[in-house]
């Protein structure tokens, strides 16, 4: 069963990560749907390369501090594949 309070807690996260991220690399933000997938998204990546350094992240400002670098490397490999393409 899914958890609604985790739910909207990671929505918000993500929402808030995502747009910063957006700031940082764009300039702007990328809407509340896209901003929202790029943080969730950016919260995966930050989580799996946090695991693969041996960090943790606690509390919400440590999970959104791993979000935002997840997220801005999500968008720095986006940026990648979109040039070469």
């Amino acid at each position: 069963m899914v958890d609604l309070n985790s739910l909207l807690w990671t929505m918000l996260i993500g929402l808030v990560t995502g747009f910063l991220a957006g700031v940082i690399v764009k300039g702007r933000g990328f809407g509340v749907v896209g901003d929202i997938i790029v943080g969730i998204f950016g919260a995966i990546t930050g989580a799996w390369l946090f695991t693969l350094l041996g960090l943790s992240a606690y509390g919400i400002l440590g999970v959104t501090l791993m979000s935002l670098v997840g997220a801005l490397v999500f968008l720095g490999l986006i940026g990648v594949v979109v040039r070469r393409a």
